[in-house]
């Protein structure tokens, strides 16, 4: 078991059949799910799993957090997405890593995307944040570009 940073294979096809909207106020809506290490999350992950969840604790409730879609964008050929900041208060919880997926009707908790946080991230009586990158083309959380 292991939680491996990628975006999720299903997700390349899925946006190619047009099933994800990342239009920032009418677009599809977005969740992130955090995991403990024991949990096995790979470019595999079709979609949102209870399986090693980090359990419910203060803002923290099983599915996770709704995201805030900051918009997209397109420059030097490379469209990114990006997400704001997220954070869970009052928790006490050790996270490994988290799922981004797609809670819309065509996609009902399609995966997206992994994070792998490289090492279990704690809160104790906190706030548990995560702090996306920056709205960049080498940055961004999601890109698509040349290869």
């Amino acid at each position: 078991m292991a939680i491996t940073q990628a975006v999720a294979n299903a997700f390349k096809k899925q946006l190619l059949e047009g099933d994800h909207d990342f239009t920032q106020t009418t677009g599809d809506k977005f969740k992130l799910a955090l995991y403990v290490s024991t949990a096995t999350l790979n470019s595999s992950t079709t979609a949102y799993n209870i399986s090693g969840e980090v359990p419910d604790s203060g803002q923290y409730a099983a599915g996770g957090g709704a995201l805030v879609n900051n918009g997209t964008s397109v420059a030097s050929g490379v469209a990114i997405v990006d997400f704001a900041d997220l954070s869970f208060t009052g928790v006490t919880l050790t996270a490994r890593g988290a799922l981004i997926y797609n809670t819309s009707s065509a996609t009902t908790n399609a995966a997206v995307a992994v994070l792998d946080f490289g090492s279990d991230k704690t809160a104790t009586s906190g706030t548990f944040t995560i702090q996306f990158p920056a709205f960049t083309t080498s940055a961004a959380i999601l890109r698509i570009g040349n290869a």
